[in-house]
């Protein structure tokens, strides 16, 4: 790292790089460190967006509201904006794709063609209006009889307004309500014509345009992000045979294996109906009543308490499609296929308090997230990958059924093969016009996908349509820009709320000769479902591999690292311990002893209760004894991303080194990453270089959880002040006690002395987490991105925590 005396050109870009604070009054940077078009669009959108508001430092046409001004309707103060990002709803706009256009807006044009570029409008230069076009004279004050007199019921601007605004809302989805979004591309690796006629997959190379919505499953859409919960994982394809909803989750089973049961589970995850608490927690006694009397959910429970339930991110999570789709090539031949999500930045978690705190410092955690990495262009990426196989070697698997959505098939006996890249490399417009009005439907699929008979797969097929129908005001949810496919549509639909196709002509059936017969069926071009030979009786029940419940868990179990291990013992204390019917709690650890012994033992000893016999079996078939897994670990992937977007907090105040501040400021923007200098008041940290460092975020408003890891500077003055700080040693013990990686140069390694952090690892071995820089610079930066690659120092871990 070279020295950079009076380096001021990046002085705030980590405020740049994120949505919240920034310094109190300090010239903008003219660069993000690493000169890429996405950090330039961003500098450019971020400066004009400063100077467009400076331009109006107050409302000048306040005074005119009042008194005689009031009578003569006035024009509304306007400024030109210097460069069209200034308006933007997203750096990300001009990235192009056949779904949202050529990413170049017409300013000031609300043009009603084209791909989504149809219906994004851009108001500048243009005086407001009803929605029926009308210019509005007065958008400040009701009409009245007089300056204090009634309010005239001819006001149709102000009804307009108000009554638009009364319905602005529509209902949120019963599940999945909480979520974020983001457009991007599939791209093929290779042909995959073999297997499938599916067109993402038709050659090498190939780029389908895509939108995907992450989400929470339990909470309502004003929960937390960082609750533990399954997270939805949903992409649609906008391919030319139509669209593909790919609709699944992080985890790659489900609780319940026919989809009769899914109110079941849900109603009993949700809010308790008697008084709706708790929000966005299964830690209560219905979810763990259901639980405990479903033993087939105890394969995803073991999940859910693991730390795949807790992701960082949604860039640091896997996705499954969860259930054993079919894979149909041009020749009609079949296989089945299971589908894999693995992100290239690598499946990491958070620990339990950090995510209970970040719930409340910042709910938007995971939203904020993917929008910041993506306005920077860090574009986030996955790899698709697919375990394709054979019914006659789904047959011979012999344990467990592949129809079986509670069951996961082992990479070991199916390896994982990849076949493509997802890439997210745009954010949405509008919030509610795309992420909440996108509508996914498992029933959404186009020619080389098909379904399989799994139970709860087939109900969905059903729900998801069921409920789009209600959600998004009738059957022409399809006409949404964010819904409509790229391929062309043609049928003889008609009619319904909201309808926008006008169509030509007087047909509207089939066949039809007043219309030359068009449109006309596809025959074997369009989607034809696999001819699937099936015999039996009409029955209500399940396969008898269906009633194996335990198999599978005891296998997550024993793939697990020891300090995986540990957090699912924990997981089960903290939300068995807020279950308050002691029945419900000893019928889970009833469960546990049929997973493994030792895990039983330590839950029931942190519940304070003796270990009961195991529940009973729901079949006599002898419990399968799978080998470990490793790729069921999350450890077993850190990714290749090296430390870019991960956030670093600089502690600084006054008396601080601001040439070595600066110097490993550029520095971590070189490599990605998203710095900030954390203050004890926004303003001036005078730096005994002579050269001052503008506060960008300050300790009240920034806590440890929101970063990654911890900078401490050198600066004698600066680490007394901060040692005084209450705040500050806070700080720093979250960032050791939840295991971050510490860099404390000089003096910096004071305030870790001053917050009571110990030197050495629990079994008194060197923690390399905590990087002292006493001697050449370069040499600590190197260790400290090597340990934030590593994500965390978890032999630092002690329960209950050192610090």
């Amino acid at each position: 790292m070279a020295t950079r005396k009076k380096n001021g050109a990046l002085d705030g870009a980590g405020s740049i790089l994120s949505t919240v604070a920034g310094p109190a009054d300090a010239k903008p940077p003219t660069s993000l460190g690493a000169k890429t078009p996405e950090s330039e669009r961003l500098l450019e959108k971020v400066v004009s967006d400063m100077a467009l508001a400076a331009e109006m430092p107050f409302n000048p046409t306040k005074p005119l509201e009042y008194g005689e001004d009031a009578l003569a309707p006035h024009e509304g103060a306007r400024h030109t904006p210097s460069t069209p990002p200034a308006t933007a709803s997203t750096t990300t706009e001009d990235i192009a794709s056949p779904k949202v256009g050529d990413g170049t807006p017409e300013i000031g044009q609300n043009p009603l063609n084209g791909p989504l570029d149809r219906v994004r409008v851009d108001d500048s230069g243009r005086a407001l209006t009803t929605n029926q076009g009308v210019k509005v004279g007065n958008n400040q004050d009701s009409l009245k009889i007089g300056l204090r007199g009634p309010t005239a019921l001819e006001d149709f601007i102000l009804r307009e307004k108000i009554t638009h605004f009364d319905h602005e809302r529509i209902p949120e989805r019963v599940v999945h309500a909480r979520g974020s979004g983001a457009h991007g591309y599939f791209e093929s690796y290779q042909d995959l014509s073999k297997i499938t006629r599916a067109a993402p997959f038709a050659k090498a190379g190939k780029k389908t345009p895509v939108f995907v919505r992450f989400s929470t499953v339990a909470g309502s859409r004003g929960s937390a992000d960082t609750v533990r919960d399954v997270r939805g994982f949903a992409t649609k394809f906008y391919t030319e045979e139509g669209i593909w909803d790919l609709v699944g989750n992080n985890i790659p089973v489900f609780f319940i294996q026919d989809a009769m049961k899914f109110p079941d589970v849900i109603h009993s995850v949700k809010p308790e109906p008697h008084n709706e608490i708790p929000q966005a927690s299964s830690a209560h006694d219905t979810f763990y009543d259901f639980a405990g009397l479903s033993p087939e959910t105890f394969h995803m429970q073991m999940w859910v308490e693991s730390d795949r339930a807790i992701p960082r991110s949604y860039r640091m999570m896997q996705g499954f499609g969860v259930h054993t789709f079919r894979l149909v090539n041009a020749a009609g031949e079949s296989r089945f296929v299971k589908f894999h999500w693995t992100p290239l930045a690598g499946t990491h978690s958070l620990v339990w308090d950090e995510a209970a705190k970040l719930a409340g410092a910042d709910p938007d955690f995971h939203r904020r997230d993917l929008w910041e990495a993506i306005e920077a262009g860090h574009f986030p990426e996955w790899e698709l990958g697919l375990q394709v196989f054979t019914e006659g070697e789904a047959a011979s698997f012999g344990v467990f059924d592949v129809l079986d959505a509670t069951k996961l098939i082992p990479e070991e006996l199916v390896p994982v093969r990849p076949v493509g890249r997802l890439v997210l490399d745009r954010n949405p417009d509008n919030f509610f016009a795309e992420t909440e009005q996108v509508a996914f439907c498992t029933a959404h699929v186009i020619p080389g996908i098909d379904f399989t008979n799994d139970p709860l797969l087939q109900g969905r097929i059903h729900s998801y349509v069921d409920t789009q129908l209600t959600r998004l005001g009738g059957p022409n949810f399809h006409e949404i820009p964010i819904n409509a496919p790229i391929a062309q549509v043609h049928n003889n639909q008609r009619d319904g709320f909201h309808r926008q196709a006008i169509n030509r002509g007087r047909v509207n059936y089939e066949p039809n000769s007043l219309a030359g017969g068009c449109p006309f069926q596809a025959g074997a071009r369009g989607f034809n479902s696999y001819p699937e030979p099936v015999e039996g009786s009409k029955v209500r029940g399940k396969p008898e591999l269906f009633a194996e419940h335990y198999g599978q868990a005891r296998l997550f179990w024993k793939s697990q690292t020891p300090v995986e291990q540990a957090h699912i013992i924990n997981a089960y204390r903290f939300e068995l311990t807020r279950v308050q019917t002691p029945a419900v709690r000893e019928r889970i650890v009833a469960g546990l002893a049929n997973i493994d012994a030792g895990l039983a033992t330590a839950v029931a000893s942190q519940l304070g209760i003796a270990v009961p016999a195991p529940l009973p079996r729901a079949t006599e078939l002898p419990i399968p004894d799978y080998q470990p897994s490793p790729p069921l670990s999350l450890l077993a992937r850190p990714g290749k991303t090296g430390i870019r977007t991960r956030r670093i907090a600089i502690l600084v105040a006054a008396g601080v080194d601001g040439d070595t501040v600066r110097e490993l400021y550029a520095a971590l923007l070189k490599e990605g990453a998203q710095p900030r200098l954390v203050g004890q008041r926004l303003g001036k940290a005078e730096s005994y270089s002579g050269h001052p460092l503008d506060v960008e975020i300050t300790l009240e408003t920034s806590p440890a959880v929101m970063y990654d890891a911890l900078v401490l500077p050198p600066g004698d003055a600066a680490m007394l002040a901060l040692s005084r700080d209450g705040r500050a040693l806070e700080f720093v013990r979250e960032q050791y006690r939840h295991l971050k990686p510490i860099l404390a140069l000089g003096s910096g390694a004071g305030l870790l002395e001053a917050a009571g952090i110990p030197p050495r690892l629990p079994d008194g071995g060197a923690d390399w987490g905590l990087i002292m820089g006493e001697g050449e610079p370069a040499a600590a930066f190197a260790a400290f991105k090597a340990a934030i690659v590593r994500h965390r120092v978890y032999e630092r871990e002690t329960d209950p925590p050192r610090v």
